[in-house]
This record gives structure tokens, sequence and C-alpha cells, in this order.
């Protein structure tokens, strides 16, 4: 069985970020044939138009990462009740120049932790709007707002408990839905 990639995008630089251990989590619980890499987004410079047609070097590898992914799963904290501003300025340098954008239909998950009692619930709305304008298909359901709690997470990373039996039930529907539209494209 071919295995597929999977671009991972976390929306946080935290070093203990609860969405990279959510990432990582996440993946654990994926079948053989997914293969999952976080592209990293920190070293990006601020978008800025004037340099599409001279875009850095991060910015290229960046898109790189992403035209070769079959899928995009975005783990994203929720900041000031939006998507982190790093998270916007990657999205925005692998959209561009207009007409190149990398994202362009690859089937997506969306899911986030928080502290917070709503999870992540309005980033992802947000995040959702964002990338159905760049025509990424975005798996509706099952939404995963989550609230990482202090022991949301067990002392190796994983996430145990009813936690755990949501979070493979999410990742069953995602990749279902990744199938579902590389299916569909290869026809």
């Amino acid at each position: 069985m071919p295995i597929i990639p999977i671009a991972v995008i976390v929306g946080s630089l935290r070093r203990d970020s609860l969405n990279r251990k959510l990432a990582h989590a996440l993946t654990q619980l994926a079948p053989d044939d997914f293969s999952f890499s976080q592209v990293d987004i920190g070293d990006l410079p601020l978008y800025n138009q004037d340099e599409d047609n001279h875009q850095a070097a991060s910015v290229l590898r960046v898109k790189s990462q992403i035209k070769s992914a079959l899928g995009l799963l975005f783990v994203t904290p929720e900041y000031n009740r939006s998507i982190p501003g790093v998270l916007k300025n990657a999205i925005d340098h692998a959209s561009r120049p207009y007409g190149q954008s990398v994202w362009d239909g690859k089937p997506a998950g969306v899911v986030g932790a928080s502290v917070g009692s709503i999870g992540t619930a309005m980033a992802q709305q947000h995040l959702r709007n964002i990338l159905s304008y760049l025509n990424v298909p975005t798996m509706g359901q099952p939404e995963a707002f989550i609230h990482a709690k202090e022991d949301f997470f067990n002392a190796d990373g994983s996430v145990g408990g009813a936690s755990r039996a949501f979070l493979q039930g999410w990742m069953d529907h995602y990749v279902a839905w990744v199938r579902l539209h590389l299916s569909s494209t290869a026809k």
C-alpha cells in the first residue's frame, strides 16, 4: 500500500506547545500508510507582496513541503479568538504569488487544544473560512475543540481514556476524508 504523506502545520511556535503535543499524539493514532511531517513555519519572514517574485529560501521550503503532501493537518491554538499570526503568515506565503497556491485541492483536517473551556472553536472557524477561499476541502465533522486539562496528556505524550477514544474517532474520520478526496481526484 503506498504511503500517503501529510503535512502537519502547527500554529504555535512555543517549545512546550499543547498543540505540538496534540499533533504528535494524533499522528500516533493514524494507520501505517499515513506519514506525517511537521512543516516548520517559525523562520518565515513576514509576508510582503513585494517579495512574491523573490521568495525567501524558507518560504520555498515550506511551499515545497506542502506541495509534496497529499493532505493537510492543521493543529492550532487560539489567540484573541482567532488563529495565531504565524499561521496566517504561513498560509499567505504558501498561497502566493496569486494563482500559484500550493494549498489548492488538498484535503485537510482542523483541530486544536486550549486550556480554555471552548478549546479553539473560534480559531478553527476562522481557519476554515480562510481554507475555503483557498479551495482546501476541510473535514466538517467531527469537530474537535479540545479542552486540555492538566491530565489530558500522559507522561509519554499520549492521550488516554475517553479523550484517546474521541481522538481515535476523529483520526479515523480524517483518514477516511483524505482517502475519499484522493480517490475522487484519481478518477
